[in-house]
C-alpha cells in the first residue's frame, strides 16, 4: 500500500505537492538527515541553485534506497533554502520537476523555508525527509 496524498477542496492545490501525507498502516517511519549538494567525498557538487537542487533530491533518492524505499513512499519533506525569493521558489519546482532521470519528485506534504545559510557557506539547499518503510 502506498503512501496517501489528500489535498482538500478547501485548500489549494499544487502539482508536487499534497497538503495532507498519510502513511501505510503497519509501517515505520525513518528520518533522513538533511540532504544537500554533497557528494560522497563531502565535495559541493554544482554552482547554480538549480544544480544544487538536482543533487540535493537525488542524494535524498540514494538515502531511501539505502533502506529499501523510493521518493513515492516519502511522507514529509522540509526544504532550508538560503536566499529565498519568490524567483528561487521557480527555480526550486523546475529543479524538482526534474531531478529523478528527467522526473519529477513525487508529491507529498512539505514545507519550505528561507535560511540565511546552511552549514558550509557553499550550499544553497537542504532537504530534511520522512518516509515510511517496512
Amino acid at each position: 500500500m502506498a503512501v496517501e496524498h489528500i489535498n482538500p477542496d478547501s485548500l489549494f492545490k499544487l502539482d508536487g505537492f499534497a497538503q495532507i501525507s498519510v502513511p501505510p498502516a503497519g509501517k515505520r517511519l525513518a528520518f533522513v538527515a538533511g540532504q544537500t549538494a554533497l557528494d560522497a567525498s563531502f565535495q559541493v557538487q554544482g554552482e547554480s541553485f538549480h544544480d544544487q537542487v538536482v543533487h540535493a533530491f537525488q542524494n535524498v533518492a540514494k538515502a531511501l534506497a539505502a533502506i529499501g524505499a523510493t521518493p513515492a513512499d516519502v511522507v514529509s519533506q522540509t526544504f532550508y533554502v538560503v536566499g529565498l525569493t519568490d524567483e528561487r521558489f521557480q527555480q526550486f519546482v523546475g529543479a524538482m520537476n526534474v531531478a529523478l532521470d528527467g522526473k519529477p519528485f513525487p508529491p507529498n506534504a512539505s514545507s519550505m523555508i528561507g535560511v540565511e545559510r546552511l552549514a558550509l557557506g557553499a550550499l544553497l539547499i537542504e532537504i530534511a525527509t520522512v518516509v515510511a518503510i517496512d
